[in-house]
């Protein structure tokens, strides 16, 4: 019966669950994403993931598996580089509208002063 039934999305990440995995992700980015001759194993790269893991799940509002904190990972590098690209203007005017409703207040550049 369970087999008919249409898969369901997992809930979103919580904000404990986000903290838990970019403080760990960053205590092992050397590992986790190093270039060169001195980076680290397939293997070695996994396990990290699943220490991470290890750690996310006591937080987490449903069971994550790696590729769930993987794909987390890549989202929030991705928003973050598009607010940095925002705020310094690279990509074309973000008017300032626009701009308060995509950032927090802590995030908005600093007034010019008058």
């Amino acid at each position: 019966m369970a087999e008919d039934s249409p898969k369901r999305r997992k809930a979103n990440f919580n904000e404990a669950e986000t903290e838990v995995l970019i403080e760990q992700v960053l205590k092992h980015e050397q590992l986790l994403f190093a270039a060169g001759p001195g980076r680290a194993s397939p293997g070695q790269k996994r396990k990290v993931w699943e220490l991470i893991r290890h750690k996310v799940n006591p937080v987490a509002a449903c069971p994550r598996d790696v590729e769930d904190l993987k794909k987390r990972w890549r989202d929030l590098k991705r928003r973050d580089r598009s607010k940095l690209c925002r705020l310094s203007q690279g990509c074309g005017p973000p008017g300032p509208p626009a701009l308060g409703l995509l950032l927090a207040p802590e995030e908005l550049p600093p007034a010019p002063p008058a």
